[in-house]
């Protein structure tokens, strides 16, 4: 298994070198070398997975690793850890890459950068499979930080247009900030531990290695990734933005792959999560479920909604986790990695055609704007028919996975609150009823006002037409991928998993806090669990139904004027529209306050650093200005003088010799009586 692990994570890699450097020379731009590279991974997920239904043991675990860093006490090793929870989520990652590279045949078509695109996607389907199997957090980070690299290379692929490219920078930078939490994390954990491995932090924090607020610190910080990373508030900003990426890539982003890399790592140290660290977590994840829901319900933008609900359903992942509903939160990701991935291929399905529409008439408006569709169920059936599946299970309606999946999470939550003494805590499951009944009248809004009705365009509509089948056939797997009897086999019930493979493989691992402290850390009652089941249920369906309602209300059956009520609630609709303005206090805050600082940095290095720097220039400059007068007039100036002097003698003695020998007896014998004379003296 760790062989095929291995064949899994390696083949994209490969894609991706063959397409970054030949792609444009081969045959269809090199497309069926990342599609059949993805395929290969794909179809080898699908073999382990068989494997791992065959086997059925929740216990199941391989792990090798080698040597990677050794010098002196200082030692890190990299492998590969497989159990039931990565070959999952690897199932879930390849299956959506895998549809999305195939609907990217014809959605990218015609594309100059046709080839690059697709070598991008390799890389990412290449970072996303290592982040699932590296057995250790320093690898996981390494790959979280390629994700991230890929996600801003994505998002920002038509770079031309500033919109994609600022885009792609407030993506990578904003991510950034979470990252600098992880990492701080990770230098607690390994300065006190002296490991990366997750099997030995698990043993050495169960023997009590690393406890109290050091503890909770570590987990909160780690945590602080997965809040940037998957879109939690405050650091949700960058994924509406990245909407202005191709639409295979909001697929990709916002279903199993990058958003999710975060619930992820939240689901593989859940172990180390104390009680203080697990409310944090919660609350975070619930509020930004509600919160994101209550700004999906305003926007007209189709990738938009979309963007904001999966914002909500990742706060309902986190939120799940938090409330030690590991199981629930975690199917979740798996359940809504493929009618999300619907929801926005299928966005991309009307895209395409109101693209064409618009190059045929020469309108130029935004393809993406609700208030321009209308009637299209007539023209794309197939795409309609395939999202109203998707919206039916995100809306959580019985028959459907994401049913299972977000009852599973209400009623967790339910039990978690009335285990708990504190009152308080039922905000929690209030965050995530309000959110479904929100969720289904968003989803319904944007399905009847894109779908039904008169076309708001006549002019657009007579184009409109259904995508190819490279398009509509990848819809019709994932729409296939979102009915409940796949989640729930051997059980064929639609009102529940709990005798599913997945809940007898996937096993919550046991909280090594837990197994530190001699006592649970959340322990909930049976007659409670089971009764916040059944109360959880019955009011996530009355809710859901009755959000689809007021849909149709308002916008169907037109009971009530949508304009008039909106004039009634015109601040609460302009909080909500404009995003309640956080875009705006980040630049007025943040963005601005990090420019004056710059400005300041700046007037400091070019008033005071380079002050200093050219005033010792101009003291130096004059120094050796005085110190050149010196050399030139005091020491120069005796040199010149001995020189003078030497030559002045040197003429005096020359004239001396005369060259004439009588001349020098005449001296010598002048010079032997001058002796003579001196001596008698």
């Amino acid at each position: 298994m760790i062989t095929l692990a291995l064949y899994i994570w390696l083949v994209p890699l490969l894609a991706f070198g063959i397409q970054i450097f030949f792609g444009k020379r081969l045959p269809r731009k090199g497309d069926w070398v990342s599609v059949g590279a993805i395929g290969i991974s794909f179809f080898l997920t699908l073999i382990m997975f068989v494997r791992m239904l065959l086997n059925y043991s929740p216990d199941y675990a391989v792990h090798a690793s080698v040597p990677w860093i050794n010098v002196g006490t200082f030692k890190i090793a990299m492998g590969i850890y497989l159990d039931n929870l990565a070959i999952t989520m690897a199932m879930a990652v390849t299956t959506v890459s895998f549809v999305v590279h195939i609907y990217s045949i014809g959605y990218m078509e015609g594309d100059p950068r046709y080839s690059r695109f697709f070598a991008y996607l390799s890389l990412f389907s290449f970072s996303m499979l290592g982040l699932i199997f590296f057995d250790n957090l320093f690898g996981i980070f390494m790959m979280w930080e390629l994700v991230g690299l890929c996600s801003y290379l994505l998002i920002g692929f038509y770079f031309e247009k500033k919109s994609a490219s600022d885009a792609g920078k407030k993506a990578f930078i904003t991510n950034r900030v979470g990252d600098w939490g992880f990492l701080i994390g990770l230098l607690i954990v390994f300065t006190t531990l002296g490991t990366f491995t997750i099997t030995d932090i698990h043993t050495l924090v169960a023997q009590g290695k690393l406890t109290g607020g050091l503890l909770t610190a570590a987990g909160i910080l780690l945590f602080a990734g997965a809040v940037g990373k998957s879109a939690q508030f405050p650091l949700h900003v960058w994924l509406p933005d990245a909407m202005e990426g191709p639409t295979p890539v909001s697929a990709l982003i916002h279903a199993a792959t990058m958003v999710a890399a975060g619930v992820y790592l939240m689901a593989r140290i859940s172990f180390m999560l104390s009680f203080d660290a697990m409310l944090v977590v919660a609350y975070i994840g619930g509020f930004t479920a509600f919160f994101a829901a209550t700004i999906a319900i305003t926007q007209n933008d189709i990738k938009r909604v979309l963007a904001y609900s999966t914002i909500s359903q990742l706060g309902y992942m986190i939120m799940a986790i938090g409330v030690g509903a590991y199981q629930a939160g975690f199917f979740h990701l798996v359940t809504h990695a493929m009618f999300k991935a619907g929801l926005f291929l299928g966005s991309g399905s009307v895209i395409h055609a109101m693209h064409h529409a618009m190059h045929k008439t020469g309108v130029e408006e935004d393809p993406n704007d609700i208030r321009l569709m209308g009637g299209f169920r007539h023209k794309m059936p197939i795409t309609y028919y395939t999202f109203l599946i998707f919206s039916l299970a995100l809306s959580g309606i019985p028959f459907f996975s994401g049913f299972l999946s977000k009852d599973a999470i209400l009623g967790g939550t339910l039990a978690f609150a009335m285990a708990q003494s504190n009152p308080i805590h039922y905000l929690l499951p209030t965050f995530g009823f309000l959110a479904a009944i929100i969720t289904a009248f968003y989803m319904f809004r944007l399905i009847i006002k894109t779908f039904f009705g008169e076309p708001k365009r006549p002019d657009l509509y007579e184009h409109i037409h259904e995508s190819p089948k490279v398009m509509t056939g990848p819809l019709i797997t994932l729409a296939t991928l979102s009915i409940w009897i796949f989640f729930t086999l051997p059980s064929i019930s639609p009102f529940g998993s709990e005798n599913s493979w997945y809940y007898h493989l996937v096993k919550k691992p046991e909280s090594a806090v837990s197994v530190q402290l001699g006592h649970p850390v959340l322990e909930i009652p049976e007659h409670i669990e089971h009764s916040a089941h059944v109360n959880g249920m019955m009011i996530s369906i009355i809710f859901a139904l009755t959000g689809i309602l007021l849909a149709y209300m308002f916008y169907y059956w037109k009971k009530w004027d949508v304009e008039a009520f909106t004039n009634k609630i015109r601040p609460l609709y302009d909080l909500s529209y404009h995003k309640y303005y956080i875009d705006e206090i980040y630049n007025a805050t943040l963005v601005r306050g990090l420019l004056l600082w710059n400005n300041i940095l700046a007037w400091f290095d070019a008033h005071i650093i380079d002050g200093l720097v050219n005033g010792a220039a101009f003291v130096t400059r004059h120094v050796s200005r005085l110190s050149g007068i010196f050399d030139l007039g005091f020491v120069d100036g005796l040199v010149n003088a001995v020189a003078d002097l030497t030559r002045d003698t040197g003429q005096l003695l020359r004239k001396v010799q005369t060259g004439q020998l009588q001349f020098y007896i005449f001296g010598a014998l002048a010079g032997l009586v001058l002796i003579i004379i001196g001596t008698l003296m």
